[in-house]
């Protein structure tokens, strides 16, 4: 073997290492004997993984290994993959984090065995053999969260309705800035039977906004108590995974560390 080749061996080991390092300008903070130090973030429907700026930031600092899915929102089963390839990369155990649609994304891939516990942020969750859009059966219409489907069958939130709808806690430009780059959602998602509930074999925490005019606040309350999550109200939009993460952060830290302490 040439020296050129391992050079190129040795940087390619060297990469590989520091992939599985914490996070530039985290701090080691986690104690040595806490197991569960990696937390993987999933965005729901109309937005990208950018959102969980603040809580990835919040929850380096500690010290935890933070990666976030980029949901290609084309249908479950591709959502599902994408949070399954995340997972794959883990070192050990994690909590699995979901927003919104992204709960219903981790109640299905959340049977890995590396999953330690289950964090829903104003979160769908419904049973095996359910659809997402089952869960809006008997509750209130979102009326001022309002979808315009193109014909093509994605659906974006209606800019007009969006700050309202969305976002009302968030800065006029920032708000503008998420409605205009927003990403669609093939809506026959909502139609799709689960065919697992991690929920029902993985502890699980939710992050209630009272102020989400996404969902009904009584259906948001009876997801979150059906599946035995330990709760947790935050004053909100339903962008809370941007106007509050160091709620978010903490429920998180609360997750893992019950996790560890499962384990020890």
């Amino acid at each position: 073997m040439t020296r050129k080749i391992i050079t190129t061996l040795s940087a390619v080991a060297a990469a590989t290492s520091l992939s599985t390092a914490l996070p530039a300008g985290a701090a080691e903070v986690l104690p040595q004997n806490q197991s569960v130090k990696n937390v993987v973030l999933v965005h729901g429907a109309f937005a990208d993984g950018s959102g969980w700026r603040g809580v990835y930031d919040n929850l380096t600092k500690r010290g935890y290994r933070v990666t976030i899915v980029q949901n290609p929102l084309t249908s479950l089963a591709d959502d599902v993959a994408a949070t399954k390839r995340a997972l794959e990369r883990q070192n050990g155990p994690v909590i699995l984090v979901g927003h919104s649609w992204g709960g219903t994304v981790i109640t299905e891939a959340g049977i890995d065995e590396k999953v330690a516990g289950l964090v829903y942020v104003s979160a769908l969750s419904p049973d095996a053999g359910e659809t997402t859009a089952q869960q809006y059966q008997g509750f209130a219409p979102a009326s001022e969260f309002v979808i315009e489907t193109t014909k093509d069958g994605f659906g974006y939130v209606s800019p007009e309705k969006f700050k309202a709808g969305f976002a009302h806690d968030v800065s006029d430009a920032d708000v503008a800035f998420m409605r205009d780059a927003q990403v669609p959602i093939n809506m026959s998602a909502f139609g799709t039977k689960l065919e697992h509930a991690a929920w029902r074999s993985r502890p699980s925490w939710a992050v209630i906004a009272t102020e989400d005019k996404a969902f009904d606040q009584a259906m948001l309350i009876h997801m979150a108590e059906r599946i035995g999550a330990k709760i947790t109200k935050v004053s909100a939009s339903h962008a809370l995974f941007m106007t509050q993460p160091a709620v978010i952060a903490d429920t998180i830290d609360q997750a893992a560390k019950a996790g560890s302490a499962k384990k020890q």
